[in-house]
């Protein structure tokens, strides 16, 4: 299977062509708007011999590849899907897939003419061995009917590893329009996560907020966010915010909280606090005992389910109606979010 990156702005885009490449995909070439942004530099000093476009048109009509990964500046990940669709390829998308509600709509109507499948890589789901151990046991029925998630994903704004070694976030980080807002942001994993392990096909956003409470002088950024979800069966809560200490031996302390009528899961996922070394910490509690779970190895499925719906035209890495609900919350809760602080 012969894959393009196009859009190389976010540090995900390692983990995407890993992943592809890690799944015997071939790595045709790379194109991006701005060569001299850190992440490209750092794709192209980690595959080297891959040729490089100066033209992303070239890659998303280009009828030899079969499958177009974008991280790019998230307002360009739309048009860039609907490019690729439209020539007959599939696509995998950082989140957020896009930044409006007009830009999912073309998107869903790309994927219809198509026939192609549009993906968004969900990786605090799809990349963390702990959450995908969490589903099993949910699936097993271990901790009964779920009926709460608790969702936080603090983050830092100075990480390295996001930053792919640059000085600092580059301006776009700073705009909302350019980077949806902290909740069609980074809160589109938690919403993932509340469906999934819900079960919940759809819900309601009841309430939402964002704020900015440090960065008065770019009062477009938002530095904090929260949101409550309902649906049929189960109710959320979501936090997310920029605030993680130097102090934290990691960008964040990602937690989830999945409630069961019969027992409870909790996950660490970056980090145990003063506690066991590494991540993947997952923690469940039910009628009988209370467990640390080892989940060192838990396989990922997310990359080799990719690559056998490129060739069999399923759904198994995420049904496409999910990745398109989660999107449609995100941006939701984000259109009608109360402003607090210096966010504008």
């Amino acid at each position: 299977m012969r894959f393009a990156a196009v859009g190389l702005d976010h540090a995900h885009a390692f983990g995407q062509i890993a992943g592809l490449l890690g799944q015997g995909c071939e790595l045709v070439g790379l194109a991006t708007d701005d060569r001299d942004a850190a992440v490209a530099r750092a794709v192209a000093q980690r595959w080297p011999d891959v040729p490089w476009s100066d033209d992303p048109d070239e890659l998303l009509t280009d009828p030899s590849v079969d499958l177009v990964v974008t991280a790019a500046v998230p307002d360009r990940r739309g048009p860039i899907a609907v490019r690729a669709l439209r020539h007959g390829k599939d696509v995998v998308a950082d989140k957020p897939g896009c930044v409006s509600l007009e830009q999912l709509e073309e998107v869903e109507k790309a994927v219809a003419e198509s026939g192609r499948f549009w993906s968004v890589t969900f990786s605090e789901r799809f990349e963390v061995r702990s959450a995908v151990k969490a589903g099993e046991l949910v699936q097993a029925g271990r901790i009964g009917r779920v009926v709460q998630t608790i969702g936080l994903g603090p983050h830092r704004e100075g990480d390295r590893a996001h930053l792919a070694g640059g000085e600092g976030r580059p301006d776009w980080f700073y705009d909302r329009d350019r980077t949806g807002g902290i909740l069609t942001d980074i809160a589109s994993h938690q919403i993932d996560q509340f469906l999934f392990y819900t079960g919940s096909t759809t819900a309601d956003v009841v309430s939402s907020s964002v704020a900015n409470y440090t960065h008065p002088e770019s009062p477009r950024m938002q530095d904090f966010g929260d949101l409550t979800l309902m649906s049929d069966r189960a109710h959320g809560y979501v936090r997310v915010d920029w605030y993680t200490p130097r102090g934290l031996p990691t960008w964040g302390d990602g937690r989830t909280t999945i409630l069961g009528t019969e027992g409870f899961i909790e996950l660490r996922k970056y980090v145990d606090l003063a506690g066991r070394e590494g991540g993947d910490h997952l923690f469940v509690v039910d009628q009988e005992t209370t467990e640390h779970v080892d989940c060192s190895d838990v396989e990922l499925p997310y990359y080799p389910a990719l690559v056998h719906d490129v060739r069999h035209r399923t759904q198994t890495a995420c049904p496409q109606s999910h990745t398109f609900e989660v999107m449609r919350l995100a941006i939701t809760a984000q259109q009608n979010a109360t402003m607090r602080g210096s966010a504008a």
